[in-house]
């Protein structure tokens, strides 16, 4: 009797009903409205076909801005040490 209760009962609802036409064979003029194009990939994103929680979605955007920041963050110092490196070198060549 358990594995019975979940089951959907559809033989009390009618089937859809397909008999309207639609045109579509007429050209149609393209949305240009920017509240479609604003809708983020983020939001409808699913993972393996599962639907993510709300927090824990949350938190892999923070640790992927997070990472991307770090990541930024060593790039800039990296660049820093060459250059400094460069000046040294420059320098060093000048007074020898």
């Amino acid at each position: 009797m358990a594995k019975n209760r979940n089951k959907k009962k559809n033989a009390d609802k009618a089937p859809m009903d397909t008999t309207e036409t639609t045109v579509t064979d007429l050209p149609q003029a393209m949305d240009t409205s920017e509240s479609a194009a604003r809708v983020s990939n983020s939001l409808t994103r699913k993972v393996k076909g599962i639907q993510m929680k709300s927090s824990k979605n949350v938190r892999k955007k923070k640790a992927i801005e997070k990472a991307i920041a770090k990541d930024e963050k060593h790039l800039e110092k990296a660049t820093k040490l060459e250059t400094k490196r460069m000046r040294v070198h420059s320098a060093k060549s000048l007074y020898d």
